[in-house]
């Protein structure tokens, strides 16, 4: 690429925000200019403004970049969202009529029928939608950081087998509920056995992902998704507990094997974000477990262990997704790599020559 692309951050001082920022952190396509934070922090440097909550210190080359408000003209061809959903619907619609690319984490426009909800191994093809979308720009968004495992793990299975029914459990990591995020009192040493919202995602966003396009719009995948979500004392790294019922019949071994073939559909594409392999199938009988795995492949890989019978549906298994990497902010950014391969987002200086 000869000029590399202008990347905004919307919520950029927020805990999915700074996922961003260790993300770009030397991206080879992408150069972080315009760091979007509430009007108190503009004007301000970034270091002076963010509680950072990183594992490492803060990119020298962000540090001291001043913080602008959302009313600010912003310098850049493509805003990744890490707005809370109580903001972010109305501000990602005004930066995408204006003529910016946003690839959004929130959940407000992942359901309208012209917004690909995107996982790029699995449905790539579904940028087509941005044809209907109306403006100088356009939104993108990706999943629930819980339905992007569960998606990933279906995938090969609704394509060797066909899928008609999913019971799914998550026990999902703090990290989740961003900063300050579940009170001491209610994490430590507990679990919790609800999340707001949270299952009516999971049995709802697969059958759009899954879905197929026809006459310009996505024809829902159709099987019954059972979710049951709680909250757990782990850090990092959502474990999901998934039952399948199979629309043809196949034995463990062939369910196991289409998940380890599965492989990598954007090889091809060469993307910087892109893992070798989507899913890591264990035969060990006690993997995949957060603490030691979340982290694979620069946590864009999803793990998937315990395929065995399932003695009310088909198959059970179990599969680990790393919920602030390829449940969030890193997929997002793959999602603007695909985007940059499919000739859909360009530096303005390539635009405007083209």
């Amino acid at each position: 690429m000869k000029s590399k692309i202008r990347v905004g951050i919307l919520g950029a001082t927020g805990a999915v925000g700074q996922k961003f920022v260790e993300v770009l952190a030397g991206h080879p396509w992408f150069e972080v200019t315009a760091l979007v934070a509430s009007d108190r922090s503009a004007e301000k440097p970034y270091r002076d403004v963010v509680n950072w909550i990183g594992s490492g210190p803060i990119p020298a080359d962000i540090a001291g970049q001043t913080v602008v408000s959302a009313a600010a003209n912003l310098d850049c061809d493509v805003l990744f969202s890490g707005l809370d959903a109580a903001v972010a619907g109305e501000l990602e619609s005004r930066y995408a009529a204006a003529g910016h690319a946003v690839i959004s984490n929130a959940r407000n426009h992942r359901m309208r029928d012209d917004v690909p909800l995107l996982i790029p191994e699995v449905n790539s093809g579904h940028t087509a939608l941005l044809h209907r979308q109306r403006g100088g720009g356009y939104i993108v968004t990706n999943p629930n950081c819980s339905t992007v495992g569960l998606v990933c793990v279906l995938k090969p299975l609704v394509d060797a087998f066909g899928v008609e029914a999913v019971q799914v459990t998550t026990l999902q990591a703090l990290s989740g509920a961003g900063y300050p995020g579940v009170p001491a009192l209610d994490a430590l040493g507990n679990v919790v056995p609800f999340i707001r919202g949270e299952e009516e995602k999971l049995q709802t966003e697969p059958l759009k992902i899954l879905g197929t396009l026809s006459g310009g719009r996505v024809v829902p995948y159709e099987m019954t998704i059972s979710a049951q979500c709680t909250r757990v004392p782990v850090l990092e790294g959502h474990l999901e507990c998934i039952s399948v019922k199979l629309a043809q019949p196949a034995d463990v071994d062939a369910v196991r094997e289409a998940l380890r073939s599965f492989g990598n559909p954007l090889a091809d594409l060469d993307l910087p974000g892109a893992p070798e392999t989507l899913l890591h199938v264990f035969d060990e009988p006690h993997f995949p477990q957060p603490r030691r795995h979340a982290g694979m492949s620069n946590g864009m890989t999803v793990s998937v262990g315990r395929v065995r019978p399932c003695e009310v549906l088909d198959v059970k298994l179990v599969a680990l997704v790393h919920n602030t990497l390829r449940g969030a902010a890193g997929g997002a950014v793959l999602n603007a790599e695909l985007l940059v391969r499919q000739g859909l987002l360009k530096p303005r200086q390539a635009v405007a020559s083209s």
